[in-house]
């Protein structure tokens, strides 16, 4: 885990959710003044006035410079590190989420942007194979890291022993899978975590030998499998009912 204790955050989107949340403590904005005159900078800029919130204007080179990106869309908040909860913390939710091997920063960021919106929003990210909540995975995510509870204190194998503990159901994405995904049961009363593994890597073999189910997404096309950002999408919209 990071021992920093300043992040930038990049891009039109995490900025104006980092703000909205209000998780994370802003330290100060970085705007590219050529920008000021965009819409959405300007209600930005409003938003972190009524904060308080020091803006510094500043040009794009130093924008790369402190985000390491091109992707900045000409703002960068200081903030304060990405706040990872307890998994004790994520079991009051009967929907949790487990990424194994997915070593992709844009799959996990796409992943969790879906995440959000489908009702997935407690997380296990493994401590080894996947990266942390860094601000590339925020940038892709559109900011929706900044509403859901992530835990990354264990390894996805103790994640899913604990989750079974917990008596969550635990179901496994595998394009090798058998059972029909429109067939788990998905109603409000039922605890399961999710588990989405990599492309080149899939979910872990202990992890396979403990889920109650392993399933698979029927297709009809001729390439190999959908993505794993697409296929952890389509999971959580049939099962976060």
């Amino acid at each position: 885990m990071s021992t920093l204790k300043t992040e930038f955050i990049y891009g039109l989107n995490p900025a104006f959710e980092v703000l909205r949340s209000g998780r994370r403590k802003v330290r100060q904005a970085f705007i590219d003044p050529s920008a000021r005159k965009s819409a959405r900078i300007a209600k930005l800029t409003e938003q972190l006035n009524q904060k308080g919130i020091p803006i510094s204007l500043t040009e794009k080179g130093r924008l790369i410079h402190l985000c390491k990106n091109r992707e900045h869309q000409s703002v960068v908040l200081e903030t304060s590190v990405y706040p990872y909860v307890d998994f004790e913390d994520l079991l009051e939710n009967p929907r949790l989420l487990l990424l194994d091997n997915i070593e992709d920063p844009h799959n996990v960021g796409a992943i969790l942007r879906s995440a959000e919106v489908f009702g997935f929003h407690c997380l296990c990210l493994p401590r080894r194979g996947v990266p942390g909540i860094y601000p590339s995975v925020v940038k892709v995510s559109a900011g929706a890291t900044e509403f859901l509870k992530v835990c990354r204190h264990y390894s996805a194998n103790q994640f899913a022993r604990k989750a079974a503990d917990a008596e969550y159901r635990l179901i496994a994405l595998d394009r090798k899978g058998t059972s029909d995904l429109r067939n788990i049961p998905s109603g409000e009363s039922d605890k399961l975590m999710l588990i989405i593994g990599g492309e080149d890597k899939s979910v872990g073999q202990y992890i396979l030998n403990m889920a109650d189910d392993i399933v698979g997404i029927r297709q009809s096309g001729r390439i190999n499998s959908l993505n794993a950002s697409v296929s952890a999408g389509i999971a959580m919209y049939a099962l976060g009912r």
